[in-house]
């Protein structure tokens, strides 16, 4: 089986500090991975070099065979949770339109059948109620539903997913990643997904790739999340429990992501 996505070699440095080097990774057909570690250990510039949009320092990127372009409609994604501007007209409803006709988002009329689209994204995000509503009076989590819908539109081989959990309560925290989860099933997306908190997901992840202080670790939960690893990557004593089915990071080093510690 060909991997969606392919890095080799792949580092990215920032000023004269390098984020991480040497990154060899393959993200499969239907594969979930959760990129993890603190913050300005690029996991962010990781999935704008994905896009297309950030240069690799070394190495290269290869999405479904083919060097990274920017702006190619079989890669989906989904943002940081960010209200939307208060002045703005734009509905939920339109801003799902855009990942069905983004080239032509504006114009008077959409046919039948982009319509019906719209309809049946609002639907399965459960977004409907609010299809008319402005993106400003949304919650988080109706945002982030919307967001989904719009990033999903094109049957993505490949969803990128920025911190997609990030201000919201559990309870939309749980919605949105089995949206993201349920795409992942029916259309066999490989998913990448950033966050600092991998508890809301961890019954999702097939692997984690796990970014610190230039250094990365890769593999399933149970063999990354452990003790050992998290205190050779970040150089301090790190404990790992586990309670309840949930993963608590605690350290010594005020870099560790506070969720996890939480």
């Amino acid at each position: 089986m060909k991997p969606v996505l392919s890095l080799r070699g792949a580092a990215l440095a920032f000023g004269g500090r390098e984020l991480w080097r040497g990154l060899d990774l393959d993200v499969q057909p239907g594969e979930f991975l959760a990129v993890l570690g603190p913050n300005g250990t690029g996991k962010t510039s990781l999935l704008k070099s994905i896009l297309g949009e950030q240069r690799l320092t070394a190495g290269s990127i290869e999405f479904m065979g083919e060097p990274v372009r920017h702006g190619s409609a079989q890669i989906g994604y989904i943002p940081q949770q960010k209200l939307g501007e208060g002045s703005s007209p734009l509905r939920a409803r339109d801003l799902v339109a855009l990942g069905v006709n983004g080239q032509r988002w504006g114009l008077p009329f959409a046919s039948k059948a982009e319509r019906a689209r719209v309809d049946e994204l609002l639907m399965a995000v459960g977004a409907t109620s609010y299809a008319k509503a402005p993106l400003a009076t949304l919650s988080g989590g109706e945002q982030q539903r919307v967001r989904v819908g719009q990033a999903i539109a094109a049957d993505p081989a490949l969803l990128l997913c920025d911190e997609p959990l990030l201000s919201l309560d559990l309870a939309h925290q749980r919605g949105v990643s089995e949206l993201i989860d349920a795409q992942r099933r029916r259309s066999n997306a490989a998913v990448v997904f950033v966050t600092h908190d991998v508890n809301p997901i961890l019954g999702m992840v097939d692997r984690v790739l796990y970014l610190a202080k230039g250094a990365f670790r890769i593999g399933t939960p149970d063999n990354v999340l452990t003790s050992e690893v998290l205190s050779d990557l970040y150089g301090t004593p790190v404990d790992v429990f586990r309670s309840r089915g949930r993963i608590v990071v605690v350290g010594s080093d005020d870099h560790l992501h506070h969720e996890d510690a939480a």
